[in-house]
């Protein structure tokens, strides 16, 4: 520990230890810097981190103002607080003597109306029975619609499976696009007219129960508010509904209240009106639909017909250009034999010609003589090299010919294959599956 003393003078400068020599708690305690220093007078010396007495001080008259002002709040906030509960105990007695004043009021006007409803109980019944029978109609027509529309998805998907080039936008897919079209606009109809359907039920049956019940909902409410004006802070029966002050959106208004028993039997005599007009629709559509669908269906399969006759004549005759594609390529294999059979045959007399000029090269003195022979061994061995030359470019080329013709039987190959399959697809998959299309009695909802 005497290593890491630090002695802290005037002049000269401070000398400190090194970073590797001293802990750097004890280097900051030593230069007076870091987080391990204390705040306070400067002190000359070695400084620790001991809290100085100013210090102590000032944390102990803290505690004591603390103190005092949280007691001062809380004496302030019982004198509030009795203050108030005072307050709202008699705001809480007006406020329920005048919500049993107007529950009285409100059980007085509920009682001039428990004497005035009944009637066009009989006719709503009997068109709501028709009315249903009718979405019967457009539920099974919907239901087999869902036939059309997978099998056209299904060909969809199936032809989606067709390999390029073969994987065009062609007539059969247009048509096909065209179908899925109309069965998604026949379900949204259908759907948006069971809703209608559905609705108008609704409304029939609503007006009905409304001429049947209101009298009886009106007894209820009555009961349920002679026996709230009965309420007292002394009840048994009370406990809490956090939510109930909330009011509901559905909820009508005291003029609204008034009117609906004026107008329950208007609006029945008008929704059975309109019941006849929907049925009437209904009719209309599902004989539309249920024609339009199976004329789309015919437009399909002559499309997939015609796809079918075209995808048959490029297969023969894709077939008829593969087969003199490997004729040819039988007889450029045969040329590509011939012309290194010529190469390896000219080996020989290069190496005749080369080993004479060779041999000629060690006549002694003058008889190294360039004479005729010896410019016709040159000759003959640039001639042996040119023919070389010729047969070697000759063979690349008739093998750049084989392999050309072995890409191009590849690709006839290939499309032969995407061809057949183009064809299996539309013919086996798309066209077998065609064949269950529904009728057009089931297609009108009949069965």
């Amino acid at each position: 520990m005497a290593q890491t003393d630090v002695l802290l003078t005037k002049e000269p400068a401070p000398q400190t230890v090194p970073p590797c020599e001293l802990s750097p708690k004890v280097y900051d305690v030593a230069c007076n810097t870091g987080a391990y220093t204390s705040s306070g007078l400067a002190t000359t010396g070695f400084r620790t981190a001991k809290y100085l007495m100013d210090e102590w001080y000032q944390n102990l008259y803290a505690h004591y103002h603390q103190a005092f002002a949280d007691r001062d709040h809380s004496e302030r906030q019982r004198h509030e607080s009795q203050h108030l509960a005072s307050e709202t105990e008699a705001l809480a007695q007006r406020t329920q003597q005048d919500s049993t004043r107007r529950v009285g009021e409100r059980l007085q006007d509920m009682h001039s109306w428990k004497s005035e409803l009944q009637r066009e109980v009989e006719e709503l019944i009997a068109d709501t029975d028709l009315l249903l029978a009718q979405k019967l109609r457009l539920e099974r027509a919907l239901d087999a619609s869902a036939v059309p529309y997978s099998i056209a998805m299904d060909n969809l998907q199936c032809r989606e499976r067709r390999q390029h080039p073969d994987l065009v936008r062609d007539h059969v897919e247009v048509e096909l696009l065209k179908e899925a079209e109309l069965i998604r606009n026949i379900q949204q109809l259908l759907k948006r007219t069971i809703m209608q359907a559905v609705n108008q039920i609704r409304l029939n049956r609503q007006h009905k129960e409304t001429c049947e019940m209101d009298w009886s909902d009106k007894v209820e409410s009555y009961n349920i508010d002679d026996t709230c004006a009965r309420y007292n802070n002394q009840s048994t029966q009370v406990q809490f509904h956090p939510h109930s002050t909330k009011l509901e959106e559905s909820a009508s208004t005291p003029e609204t209240w008034a009117r609906f028993t004026q107008d329950n039997l208007l609006r029945a005599e008008r929704e059975l009106l309109a019941s006849a007009n929907l049925r009437t629709l209904i009719d209309a559509i599902l004989r539309d639909t249920s024609e339009d669908l199976r004329l789309q269906c015919d437009a399909v399969n002559l499309a997939f017909s015609r796809r079918c006759e075209e995808l048959e004549d490029a297969l023969h005759k894709l077939r008829c250009h593969l087969h003199k594609i490997l004729r040819e390529i039988t007889d450029q294999e045969h040329q590509v034999a011939v012309l290194k059979q010529a190469i390896k045959d000219k080996e020989a007399p290069l190496r005749v010609a080369q080993t004479r000029l060779y041999q000629r090269s060690f006549r002694p003195n003058v008889e190294l003589c360039r004479d005729t022979a010896q410019f016709r061994l040159v000759s003959e061995v640039e001639e042996l090299h040119m023919s070389l030359d010729a047969l070697r470019e000759k063979l690349q080329e008739a093998e750049q010919a084989l392999r050309n013709l072995e890409d191009t039987r590849l690709s006839l190959e290939k499309d032969i294959a995407i061809k057949t399959n183009s064809l299996f697809i539309d013919r086996q998959k798309c066209m077998a599956h065609r064949a269950r299309y529904p009728s057009v009695l089931q297609l009108a909802g009949y069965q």
